[in-house]
């Protein structure tokens, strides 16, 4: 997508380094951040420089290949043993980031060959982030249909390219709209606590130069009361078999009260976010971050300068589950790179 009319994407791969956006300075400053070893880039994805379901698993794969590229032949199976298992306790409830680790090391573990197990594990990362990309394309085509000319959308915190290798996933069908001479307007749902759709979301919109509204999150059924809101469109970190999505804090609430407003609720994800191995939401794993996410509000000084001010008293303790489980039932729709779906587990079998 578009910075400064330029194209990128969130994360490639140059040499043996690892490009990306650098996310939490956004949107004061645009940075590209480089990574040259495999545990320097799981600290990227565990501190959020690079951040988002597609993003992140494009990013696992792309570690994988570093620790590949790292090892030697006397160390070689317990280097990727290691790197497998470093990688994925970096975040642990999005999928994708299991999905991108586990097919490349899957295909590199019994290769007795380092040049062709470097080969085997650059190329296939690659294809993953390409895969992303073209995925995320097709659910903003197939997910374009349900936008009609003059629609207001509500998304949650940031599920447009920067959370993935590029086209986005909840944005990816706004960004469609638009280039089809769509009238729409995007009402941003901030995101406490790390504010992603006042930073990030907002930003790519500014790019593409799409007319939108930052919102605290606690505005959102104001604006569905008041009729202003037509649709809403979120992402998922992880889909279970039976339709449960895992997203961004605050997500269940926003489908809560969709339904209650009779607006349709829908999911836009590829189908490498999807986990036919977890039954239903009760099961997929939540990470709790630090609680300073909640207690700290981040920002910049008059000179450009990353700070923080604490917002809570010094006494007080947080708690700060970074996602919540939409239950099935409150979702009309799953729109993924092979069409809209019910969200249900017959519906998602049928993908596979």
């Amino acid at each position: 997508m578009l910075v400064n009319n330029k194209h990128y994407r969130t994360v490639w791969l140059e040499k043996s380094a690892i490009k990306m956006i650098n996310q939490p300075l956004l949107p004061h400053k645009f940075e590209i951040y480089s990574s040259k070893s495999y545990k320097e880039t799981a600290n990227a994805i565990r501190t959020m420089i690079v951040r988002g379901a597609g993003a992140i698993g494009a990013t696992a794969g792309f570690a994988m290949a570093q620790a590949v590229l790292e090892a030697n032949e006397k160390n070689y199976k317990n280097k990727i043993k290691d790197a497998l298992k470093t990688i994925k306790s970096t975040r642990i409830t999005a999928q994708n980031l299991f999905y991108a680790v586990d097919r490349v090391y899957s295909l590199v573990k019994d290769e007795k060959n380092l040049k062709t197990a470097g080969k085997i594990a650059v190329d296939t990362a690659n294809a993953i982030a390409d895969e992303d990309a073209d995925a995320c394309k097709k659910i903003g085509e197939f997910g374009e249909i349900l936008i009609s000319d003059n629609d207001s959308i509500l998304t949650h915190c940031n599920a447009g390219w920067l959370a993935f290798v590029d086209y986005g996933s909840a944005l990816s069908p706004v960004y469609t709209a638009a280039k089809n001479k769509k009238k729409v307007f995007v009402y941003v749902d901030e995101t406490r606590p790390r504010c992603q759709g006042a930073k990030l979301t907002s930003w790519e919109l500014l790019n593409e130069k799409i007319p939108h509204a930052v919102i605290a999150d606690n505005a959102a059924g104001f604006y569905m009361q008041q009729g202003k809101i037509n649709i809403v469109i979120t992402g998922a970190d992880r889909i279970a078999a039976n339709g449960d999505t895992a997203n961004k804090i605050g997500t269940y609430e926003k489908a809560v009260l969709a339904k209650e407003n009779n607006i349709p609720f829908y999911i836009a994800a590829p189908t490498s976010t999807i986990d036919v191995k977890t039954k239903t939401g009760r099961d997929i794993p939540i990470e709790e971050r630090s609680e300073d996410e909640v207690l700290y509000m981040p920002g910049v000084d008059d000179k450009g300068r990353k700070t923080r001010v604490r917002i809570a008293p010094r006494q007080s303790r947080a708690k700060n589950p970074a996602f919540d489980v939409t239950p099935a039932k409150y979702i009309k729709g799953i729109i993924t790179e092979k069409g809209i779906i019910k969200a249900d587990e017959e519906s998602i079998s049928g993908l596979f």
